[in-house]
């Protein structure tokens, strides 16, 4: 887990906001809507009928409603019913969908088992690619708990379900990059906010929402979360009856940036609506650009618990990128973690600690340093080889910012697995920065922590051709004499 403070730079360039939205061409979505009941077999026999359906439509992705695994009458068939993201049958059937049908899949809230508590399951979203890859899993933090005892109303999900811990950085798609919510969720725009200032360009609510809920605050709510956040907001919808016991209102939605409804489902069930994704989210930003006037000199935005890669629970074999295939070396060179780093991308080399180019970079002129000694961790480097290795990050953090023509750097160590760290070396990354690089700040952090983990959907980015590697040591070798000379 990492403690996230998201801040918003005071001044953007349009060409800047430009460049971190995914500008694209017309892309078709479904938004369906369905009527789950406690039969799981009925239950994917809709959803497979509506994913036939709607592929016909061109569509990239295609959403669905919370609960659209199943919906029963009584707690203890909602445990008994609960399955494993990873062997339960019915996610297995949710991305053989995918696959089979070559489309994105948003299934919106299945019922997951919770293995460290019997009597409770986790609201879980879960993001499918179209090779059927789980790219990323969301499990629903704010917990639907009403208690009305005059009019003998008790829906309380915290009776059976254990709310999740971590807001989930937006995922990119064929549509552009999404924010994961559920239902409830939609009630809490410090949510969204957090979602949109790390690039959200799409929110999804995939609900189950109450009759008389919806009816009063449906679409007031969903169009707020679009207007105020500058993103399209798709919302799966429950509707009609599912049990003696509960109702849902239906009216799965697609609304614009602008706040303009592009898909209503209306109450009627199986059904689905297309809706187009353009850039038109581009121009409203650029027109109102109401994420350079946030003040965060008067007030802020801190998410103190932000996840960008799956949870291991829901991870398939995941290779970290420290092996990951490297460029191969016969002659000498120098262990990082469970590779060799070749000498002649080797920069700067003392008797205890050494400087070398990246295979992968977050932007240009991104460098580590490391201990010639493999050790882990910060804490268990000598004295001598702590002082040598902090003169060594000041002096390459000076050369970085020379000849990048810059005066600030990101010079960040993950020490340890929960920090990030995927490589058993210390290291420490020194990424030279311009103002406005990120329209975020803090979202270099989120790119590196890509740049460390490869994810199912998302690999890493091409590594480099050794040659280019070895003319930027070069060349940074013979910068670091000419900084050295003139002490």
């Amino acid at each position: 887990m990492r403690c996230w403070t998201i801040s918003v730079l005071k001044r953007i360039s349009r060409i800047q906001v430009k460049r971190q939205l995914n500008t694209m061409s017309s892309k078709k979505i479904a938004v369906c809507q369905m009527t789950s009941v406690a039969d799981k077999v009925a239950n994917l026999n809709v959803v497979s009928q509506l994913v036939r359906d709607a592929v016909k439509e061109n569509v990239e992705v295609i959403f669905f409603p919370e609960a659209c695994d199943f919906i029963c009458d009584n707690k203890q068939d909602t445990l008994n019913s609960a399955e494993s993201i990873l062997t339960g049958n019915t996610v297995k059937k949710y991305r053989e969908l995918a696959a089979e049908h070559n489309v994105w899949l948003s299934m919106g809230g299945v019922h997951e088992k919770d293995e460290n508590i019997p009597k409770k399951l986790f609201n879980t979203h879960i993001i499918i690619n179209n090779t059927g890859d789980i790219v990323q899993t969301y499990r629903k933090i704010h917990l639907f708990d009403v208690e009305i005892p005059e009019r003998n109303i008790r829906l309380k999900e915290s009776d059976f379900c254990t709310p999740g811990k971590q807001i989930v950085a937006p995922v990119d798609s064929p549509i552009g990059r999404i924010g994961l919510s559920i239902c409830y969720d939609m009630r809490f725009p410090e949510l969204s906010t957090a979602l949109s200032i790390m690039g959200a360009e799409i929110l999804t609510y995939p609900s189950a929402f109450t009759y008389a809920t919806g009816s009063a605050h449906w679409h007031v709510l969903l169009r707020s979360r679009a207007i105020e956040n500058q993103c399209y907001v798709i919302a799966a919808a429950q509707t009609g009856n599912h049990n003696a016991k509960r109702r849902s209102y239906g009216h799965g939605l697609c609304v614009d940036p602008w706040g303009e409804v592009l898909a209503d489902c209306g109450d009627s069930s199986p059904n689905y609506a297309i809706a187009e994704i353009s850039d038109k989210i581009v121009n409203i930003r650029r027109n109102m650009p109401v994420f350079q006037h946030r003040r965060p000199d008067v007030y802020s935005l801190y998410t103190l618990s932000l996840r960008n890669t799956l949870p291991e629970e829901h991870s398939e074999q995941i290779t970290p990128i420290a092996t990951q295939t490297q460029h191969a070396t016969s002659g000498p060179g120098n262990i990082f973690g469970h590779v060799k780093v070749p000498e002649s991308c080797v920069f700067y080399k003392s008797d205890l600690t050494y400087a070398f180019v990246n295979l992968r970079c977050v932007i240009p002129g991104h460098v580590l340093v490391a201990p010639i000694r493999v050790v882990e961790r910060n804490k268990d480097l000598t004295d001598d080889e702590a002082d040598d290795f902090y003169r060594t990050v000041r002096l390459v953090q000076n050369l970085m910012e020379k000849v990048h023509e810059t005066q600030s750097c990101t010079v960040t160590i993950q020490d340890g697995p929960d920090a990030g760290q995927t490589v058993k070396h210390l290291h420490c990354h020194i990424m030279p920065r311009k103002k406005g690089d990120f329209i975020q700040n803090d979202l270099i952090y989120l790119e590196l922590a890509k740049h460390d983990q490869i994810k199912p959907g998302h690999p890493a980015k091409p590594a480099r051709s050794l040659e280019d590697m070895e003319e930027e040591a070069s060349m940074l070798r013979e910068e670091l004499k000419k900084i050295t000379n003139k002490r």
